[in-house]
């Protein structure tokens, strides 16, 4: 072998050699660059579980729950996912509802209603829940305190009870001559006993008297409207986790003029409804959420109460039923539905 074909060789080795380590080396740069997308796809998405009752407004607190979780930067799909489960009105499979949430495995429960709340409480004592609404915790026993809920609840109180005891004060302004209300209540809904107890002072109050009517099974609601026509009441307040759209027709057909503290049952043919802002619950309830899925504990966030508050009136039932209301309590009305 000549000297001159001895370096050509020992030159194309060399040149070989420099060719695998760029090429190895551009494979360790793509690795690199890939890794921290590795990482990203790796990472989970947290679940929420959203457990409700089928009652009127269920829909309105969807939207805008989904809406403030969006606001707060939150992908539906792509940083977060939601595990929705309805009772469709039928209460009794709140229970099934939640146990299969937590079956899921959610990263947190978030609650519409008294009843879903006690549900979810009852499933799990480790995954988080945040009450979109729920009446009086307190009292029904979701927590020992609003500043001090403990445990691993927390969220929106709603002041639904305190609400119907004012709903009495606002019939009496409506109707004037107004001496006796029926207060139509759920019997399967732990709410339903500060719910009587808030009308009923109300009714004390005001000098109105009060007929409670417990409704156990939904059937019963056409026969306890048949049973006031013995009473014969000035109006009705109705308990939102009750069918209040079916409640709202009766109320028409029987010229009965109706109350509850969801928007919805206005907007499904009651009379009047008077109620907290939904707005502000359902965005305040998505900052727990966003705190607690960043490490927050649900027994250190206080329970937070509204103080927003809006009366709609369906002038659409009022005219129905015949009523013409004074015009000094119309000029309060936040919102009329014609």
């Amino acid at each position: 072998m000549t000297r001159s074909f001895a370096r050509a060789l020992n030159h194309c080795a060399g040149t070989v050699d420099i060719v695998r380590r760029r090429d190895l080396l551009a494979g360790v740069g793509v690795v690199a660059a890939l890794w921290p997308l590795a990482g990203v796809a790796q990472q989970s998405v947290p679940t929420v579980g959203v457990l409700a009752v089928g009652s009127p407004g269920v829909e309105d607190f969807w939207r805008l729950f989904r809406q403030a979780m969006q606001e707060l930067g939150y992908s539906e799909g792509q940083t977060i996912r939601y595990e929705f489960r309805s009772d469709e009105g039928h209460i009794t499979r709140l229970p099934e509802l939640a146990a299969e949430l937590v079956r899921l495995k959610v990263d947190l429960i978030v609650t519409w209603f008294t009843p879903a709340a006690q549900a979810a409480k009852q499933a799990t004592r480790d995954i988080p829940i945040v009450m979109a609404l729920a009446g009086n915790p307190v009292e029904t026993g979701l927590v020992e305190s609003l500043a001090r809920p403990g445990g691993n609840i927390t969220g929106m109180a709603g002041v639904a009870a305190e609400l119907a005891g004012k709903s009495v004060q606002l019939i009496r302004e409506m109707l004037p001559l107004a001496l006796r209300v029926a207060a139509l209540a759920n019997g399967a809904d732990p709410f339903s006993k500060p719910f009587l107890e808030h009308i009923r002072l109300a009714g004390t109050a005001t000098e109105t008297t009060i007929d409670p009517i417990l409704i156990h099974r939904f059937d019963d609601v056409a026969a306890a409207f048949q049973g006031m026509q013995e009473s014969r009441p000035d109006a009705v307040i109705v308990q939102p986790s009750l069918p209040t759209k079916r409640v709202a027709e009766l109320a028409i057909s029987y010229r009965i003029p109706s109350v509850s503290v969801i928007r919805g049952f206005a907007k499904d043919g009651g009379l009047m409804a008077y109620q907290s802002k939904e707005v502000e619950l359902y965005r305040q309830s998505a900052t727990y959420v966003d705190k607690i899925l960043k490490g927050a504990k649900p027994a250190n966030l206080p329970i937070q109460q509204p103080s927003k508050f809006e009366l709609i009136i369906n002038m659409n039932t009022a005219k129905a039923i015949g009523l013409t209301m004074p015009r000094a309590f119309l000029t309060r009305v936040d919102e009329l539905i014609d």
